[in-house]
């Protein structure tokens, strides 16, 4: 058997090849990221072995860089295995002089893959890096989203201040309509009553008809908003609106996308209260391999929602905040879902109460319930069962 350790980087990857028995049989060598660098380290595989099965890979999950050597290997029909820095690191104690170099790093590599000393994942690794990528995307056009809608209104407020009064959403589907066809109050009195009623009627589903066009022209008459002779307003909101659109379509279109490959993971993350197939798969790709961490306090740290510590001589603090180091997404992931959670779930819900009667004020006592969540989704995951409540006698 034959190991081949990958140190692998954005332009050209390092690798190495070691027998059972942990001997160099292929000295260190670069080969470039690209189809024929892949090609050129294939054909030096071949002069070892030409079967398959005797000969594995390894190579660290570093950044993206990794995810079309490995795709191409697997395509190929050879077995490859993508471990996490940290399982590499505890290696580099085995060498006396603990340099950092690509041709050490890929011997480390390829021991670790001998050793057996790594961790599999219930998933491949593609499938969260394709997640991540989706999911970080999908929070950016969301924002998005929210940064023009805020522009939109500042808009709307100074050219039709009344305008915000007329539906309970300013951003329902009938409201956009309206406002990307007639976006001033000098457009919506050039039209007749009965066009906007019936876009009003096609819009809504028949939820606004006639009465709802008679309350918004009457509006557009008495309004006390600034003219736009020149349509810059009528043109900028109607320019954002495009936009909006757009995006939200995107968002669908991602959706359909994430809630697939969700459906193929089959993890029990959503049977957690709070998370749904969204939430789920932004904790699922800043997570990654749950074994990578030793305790639910390891994966509290590395979202960001262990206390810091402030200490200097005698001194230590007390009253602490959240550190906020580790990855922003899955701490606002977990925020979110806790929301929900202790408003639909008896155990959140009880330690909710719980801690609001000892005199925590709301955000300091949902900072507790984000831990809870924290420890709940570490065993979920660990374990790969689905959530089951657990409440106290009291």
């Amino acid at each position: 058997m034959f190991f081949v350790g990958i140190d692998v980087a954005k332009r050209k990857h390092e690798a190495v090849v070691i027998d059972d028995k942990g001997r160099i049989v292929q000295k260190s060598f670069s080969f470039p990221n690209s189809l024929s660098g892949y090609n050129s380290l294939i054909s030096c595989v071949k002069r070892i072995t030409s079967t398959r099965k005797d000969i594995v890979f390894g190579m660290e999950s570093t950044s993206h860089y990794w995810l079309a050597l490995y795709s191409h290997l697997i395509k190929d029909g050879y077995t490859a295995h993508v471990i996490n820095p940290i399982q590499s690191d505890a290696f580099r104690g085995l060498f006396i002089r603990q340099t950092k170099t690509d041709p050490i790093d890929a011997v480390i590599i390829a021991e670790v893959i001998r050793f057996g000393k790594y961790s599999s994942t219930h998933f491949p690794q593609h499938k969260i890096l394709a997640l991540r990528e989706m999911c970080r995307n999908r929070l950016y056009m969301v924002d998005a989203i929210s940064d023009l809608k805020r522009k939109t209104i500042a808009l709307i407020d100074q050219v039709f201040p009344e305008y915000d009064q007329l539906f309970s959403d300013t951003f329902l589907v009938s409201s956009i309509e309206v406002l990307y066809r007639y976006p001033t109050p000098k457009k919506l009195l050039h039209i007749r009553r009965d066009t906007l009623t019936n876009l009003l009627i096609k819009t809504s589903g028949g939820h606004f008809g006639s009465a709802k066009a008679d309350e918004i022209i009457h509006a557009a008459k008495n309004t006390f908003g600034i003219d736009d002779p020149y349509d810059v307003y009528a043109d900028l909101i109607k320019t954002f609106i495009k936009q909006i659109k757009f995006i939200q379509k995107n968002v669908s279109e991602i959706d359909q996308k994430i809630t697939a490959i969700m459906d193929e993971i089959a993890s029990p993350i959503t049977s957690i209260p709070g998370i749904g197939v969204t939430l789920g798969a932004v904790i699922l790709s800043e997570i990654g391999d749950i074994s990578r961490f030793k305790s639910a306090d390891k994966l509290a740290a590395f979202a960001g929602i262990d206390p810091s510590l402030k200490q200097s001589g005698d001194y230590s603090s007390i009253r602490n905040h959240m550190s906020k180091r580790g990855s922003p997404y899955l701490r606002r992931a977990l925020w979110m879902a806790c929301i929900p959670a202790t408003q639909v779930d008896p155990m959140f819900r009880a330690y909710y109460l719980k801690k609001r009667s000892e005199g925590k004020s709301h955000m300091k006592t949902m900072g507790h319930i984000a831990k809870k969540m924290i420890c709940v989704i570490y065993a979920v995951l660990r374990d790969n069962k689905e959530y089951q409540p657990v409440l106290t006698a009291a």
